[in-house]
């Protein structure tokens, strides 16, 4: 079933996506110890900021070759993959980062989370939309795999190591291979939090 992506654009300017980007990691990692630590050693924001560039270069066909080597030179630096096509919302997160995936047609909604490990990615070679849509509030537990043009519901929790292939509902708690739906999360979370590291 194909739908309409779910980030619509939002211009910040550089300096508040910043602030936006540092005000996220912090409050979502509690390790981090200074804005300045954030700027130098957090690769998931590294990523971040290197994918706002290549993605703006893939929106004209002339730089698609240029957006696909910056991402080539992403990867190097900072261990995570991330298609300059893909579509990236606000207040987005990758803890950890190393081995995270996300594929050319992938849409990832705001205030989403990924842990180490996790592949967004497709499950055919056919073109067009073949790569998952994470909806708004959506968490990712460390190695899982979410594979094909599917969506994960607004709020959903999708355990570590689960295999995904199918649409989840809105809050709902996914784990297992294959992913299964178990429970739905009523705004508060279900999956013990150790599950998604």
């Amino acid at each position: 079933m194909n739908r309409p992506p779910a980030v619509a654009p939002v211009r910040l300017g550089w300096r508040r996506r910043l602030a936006e980007d540092l005000r996220t990691a912090a409050s979502r990692d509690p390790a981090a110890r200074s804005r300045l630590e954030l700027v130098l050693a957090y690769p998931g924001l590294h990523a971040l900021w290197l994918h706002r560039l290549a993605h703006r270069m893939w929106a004209r066909p002339g730089l698609r070759l240029a957006a696909r080597l910056l991402s080539h030179v992403n990867r190097a630096l900072t261990g995570i993959e991330i298609h300059p096509g893909a579509v990236i919302g606000r207040r987005f997160f990758i803890d950890h980062g190393m081995g995270v995936v996300i594929g050319e047609t992938a849409v990832v909604g705001d205030d989403v989370m990924l842990y180490h490990g996790v592949t967004l990615g497709g499950r055919s070679s056919s073109r067009g939309k073949r790569h998952p849509t994470l909806e708004d509030g959506v968490t990712v537990g460390a190695g899982a795999r979410i594979l094909g043009n599917i969506t994960i519901g607004a709020g959903a929790q999708v355990g570590a190591n689960a295999v995904v292939v199918k649409d989840v509902p809105p809050g709902a708690v996914v784990v297992g291979i294959p992913g299964r739906v178990r429970g739905t999360g009523g705004g508060e979370d279900l999956v013990d939090p150790a599950l998604l590291i």
